[in-house]
């Protein structure tokens, strides 16, 4: 037997723990240090992307949180990468929580891209309604009146007294409704109750799981493509670094100040790196596992 075959022999009973050490090393290692692994854009990031980018700059989109932390790595990447692409372009925003969960998610959101980075004034340029219990109720209630369901915001100001929602009376008054969602309530109740009665175009960004759920209501065009899971975050955070590389004119002077930070921090683009290394690695795993015990079995039938 030559040394290479008992090598590959010996690889079939290759201690465990050494696999999921080879494996913490593939996932850690893009983390610390991002290998920049090209990103391909596909249909459905590009038509959730352009619908927003379409939108005017004085244009008012509504955000609604629906996910909490077990699906965060997945779509929380893209509430950063919507929001920034929206503040680039001078657009306000309303935030509001169908999911109790939500409303940390969306507060460490703003926290983050519109107080760190881009400076604004709360309650002008962006406000956070917070949550509301009722599920699809609370959309059927604003397709009515937000004063009716939100008299307050998180912070307990009266809605009344908040200057971005001087105009906005119901859902209708948005320009856009964009809906980060996990699972129910989320992109199906928006369109269902809300997108459709109104005429208002939704978007969503989602768990890669919900994809097929939500594909039947894009062809239909009823939403306005999906940012699907990790890869789509990783594309979207593509496109807006793209736009602000490309398109300096229609933007504002602060997000071009900030594509540095932006390049930087592009969480989802590490995600997928990590993610993309350790897939390889565990059909590689496969494979060698496989013509171990090929060999092994080969050679027990000779003797």
């Amino acid at each position: 037997m030559s040394k290479f075959t008992n090598f590959l022999e010996k690889l079939d009973s290759l201690d465990r723990r050494i696999i999921f050490l080879i494996i913490a090393l593939v996932v850690l290692i893009p983390l610390l240090v991002p290998l920049g692994l090209p990103v391909e854009t596909t249909q459905l990031t590009e038509d959730a992307f352009y619908a927003l980018d379409d939108l005017p700059e004085d244009a008012k989109v509504l955000i609604s949180f629906e996910y909490g932390p077990s699906t965060k790595p997945e779509i929380h990447p893209m509430a950063i990468s919507v929001l920034r692409h929206l503040f680039s372009k001078g657009n306000q925003v309303i935030v509001m929580c169908l999911w109790p969960d939500g409303l940390f998610m969306a507060n460490e959101a703003l926290e983050f891209v519109a107080r760190d980075e881009f400076d604004l004034v709360y309650g002008e340029d962006y406000v956070n309604l917070g949550y509301r219990p009722g599920n699809e109720a609370v959309i059927k209630g604003i397709t009515k009146s937000f004063e009716a369901n939100f008299s307050v915001d998180s912070k307990g100001i009266p809605i009344t007294a908040i200057p971005i929602m001087d105009d906005i009376q119901t859902a209708k008054d948005v320009d856009f409704i964009f809906s980060l969602s996990a699972g129910y309530p989320g992109a199906i109740e928006w369109v269902l109750y809300a997108g459709d009665p109104l005429q208002v175009p939704v978007s969503s960004g989602n768990t890669s799981i919900q994809v097929n759920q939500l594909l039947p209501y894009v062809k239909s065009g009823q939403m306005r493509g999906i940012v699907a899971g990790m890869p789509g975050a990783a594309e979207y955070e593509t496109l807006v670094i793209e736009k602000i590389q490309n398109e300096e004119g229609l933007l504002t002077e602060k997000a071009m100040t900030l594509l540095p930070n932006f390049m930087e921090r592009r969480n989802a683009t590490k995600f997928m790196d990590a993610q993309s290394i350790a897939h390889l690695v565990i059909v590689l795993f496969i494979i060698i596992g496989n013509v171990s015990f090929y060999v092994k079995r080969k050679n027990q039938r000779k003797y």
